[in-house]
């Protein structure tokens, strides 16, 4: 006789866990690597902190004063009602600290490049970094760098000259950069001119490209003959280069990460000791397992796909410091967009790494359906919500949208058990109403994520109703 004692379904889920505990896989132990010291005669870190409020003082000044004077509530803000540094602003700022409109801005804009101040389309707030400006030397050091990683937008860069010359000579400083703090002293201009004409060869053969400036006319070989004789190849560039090489480093001297006069140029502690962090963390990479630092970002993303989630991120940083960070930007978001789940979650993680630079890219994608779930959660840590809620910013089709996205990585590169377990991360209570949900997104894997989900689950019963899903998406039945 069978029972007709109601009882406990099978079907039902476990209490529902925030999306950002999730499984990840994570399989593969590396060994322990000792920290690296700095060079010898390096400050320790809490004189190169003291160093970087000492240059950074005018700009917190600024900060603070925008955090007090334009903040919700506030009678400082400009007569539009947005808290950003209109014309009003800037003297409003003038009169009360005593300083010209045009030092207010160029404070203001030095302030938003180390992250003492974010803005958000019309309106602006103090950073994270200002909050911990006095107490955590890290905090400092690492707004420094994020100026010194920006130095390229300190100074305006020469009118008359091509951007994409400019951007050869952005993409070139990293060496002279290196070259700098290697020679742990002062170097001749023309030694750098050199440096940085050689790089930016390398750079055009690389792509194949005609060089900038005047070429020779075709000439026969006939009426080459009685005048051969040695001909550079690029005559111009010389020239060409050294106004953007003088650019380049009044740049990096204004954000304080060397001197420049007299005919030579020498990086100050601040700014060797950030040269050294970054050569480390390219280093690292080098000689780590993965040794990424020399791929594409796909190729990169999933040479860190096992990596726990440290190392990964010691990955990213010296992927990041290999390249300009608008370019790997870039990368990272043209990789996202594929079919790869995993490489769409590994991709923002990155992103994280990169922080406040990336923000305007990743709020362009907020409308791509495949990138939106992912760039609402980046932009709510960014803005400091914790990363156990930021899944409250999401809708629950966006939720459930993700979900579905994270499954398919999983069933893709996890075990079956990591499959079952993911159902834990689901909003949903049961698991009919997740199937009721999870066929309405549309997800464009929904089909093999059941099918996947059906094959690994233990229980017939709630197999049997995953494959009766997955059917009726298939055929495009309710």
């Amino acid at each position: 006789m069978t029972s007709r004692i109601p009882r406990d379904s099978r079907l039902r889920l476990v209490r529902p866990r925030p999306l950002a505990a999730a499984p990840r896989a994570v399989n593969q132990r590396r060994p322990h690597r000792p920290a690296p010291r700095p060079p010898e005669g390096t400050p320790a870190p809490a004189e190169l902190a003291r160093m970087a409020r000492s240059g950074l003082a005018a700009a917190a000044r600024v900060a603070r004063w925008a955090d007090g004077s334009l903040g919700p509530g506030r009678d400082g803000a400009t007569v539009d009602g947005k808290a950003t540094l209109a014309d009003a602003t800037a003297e409003q700022a003038a009169r009360e600290l005593g300083l010209t409109a045009d030092q207010v801005r160029a404070d203001w804009d030095t302030a938003r490049l180390a992250g003492l101040v974010e803005v958000h389309g019309d309106s602006a707030r103090p950073g994270w970094r200002l909050r911990a400006w006095d107490r955590d030397d890290s905090a400092v050091l690492r707004g420094w760098v994020a100026l010194f990683d920006a130095w390229s937008l300190a100074c305006p860069e020469p009118e008359d000259e091509e951007p994409a010359a400019v951007a050869e000579v952005v993409s070139a400083m990293p060496q002279v950069l290196s070259f700098l703090q290697l020679s742990a002293g002062p170097v001749p201009v023309p030694q750098l001119l050199d440096l940085l004409q050689q790089r930016v060869t390398e750079l055009r053969t690389e792509r194949c490209e005609i060089p900038y400036g005047p070429q020779r006319q075709p000439v026969s070989l006939a009426a080459a003959e009685p005048a051969a004789q040695p001909h550079p190849a690029h005559p111009a560039e010389d020239t060409e280069l050294a106004p953007l090489l003088d650019w380049a480093l009044r740049a990096l001297g204004s954000v304080g990460a060397l001197t420049y006069g007299d005919g030579q140029a020498t990086l100050t502690p601040l700014g060797s000791w950030a040269v050294w962090v970054k050569l480390e963390q390219i280093c690292v990479a080098a000689q780590s397992p993965a040794g990424n630092i020399e791929q594409a970002a796909e190729d990169m993303l999933r040479g860190c796909a096992q990596l726990r989630p440290n190392a990964a991120r010691a990955e990213y940083r010296a992927w990041l410091a290999a390249r300009p960070v608008g370019n790997a930007v870039t990368e990272l978001l043209v990789a996202a967009r594929g079919e790869d789940a995993l490489l769409r979650g590994l991709a923002f993680e990155a992103l994280r790494v990169v922080g406040a630079p990336a923000e305007p890219d990743v709020r362009a994608v907020v409308e791509d359906p495949a990138l939106r779930p992912y760039a609402l959660l980046w932009l709510a840590e960014h803005d400091g919500v914790d990363p156990e809620d930021a899944h409250e910013v999401l809708t629950r089709e966006e939720a459930t949208w993700l979900w579905v996205d994270t499954a398919a990585a999983v069933a893709d590169h996890g075990e079956a058990p990591m499959l079952v377990r993911h159902l834990e991360s689901a909003l949903q209570p049961t698991v009919p109403a997740l199937l009721d949900e999870v066929r309405a997104v549309g997800h464009p894997r929904t089909v093999q994520v059941l099918v996947a989900l059906a094959a690994a689950h233990p229980d017939p019963a709630l197999a049997k109703a995953v494959r009766r899903a997955a059917f009726q998406v298939h055929t495009g039945g309710s």
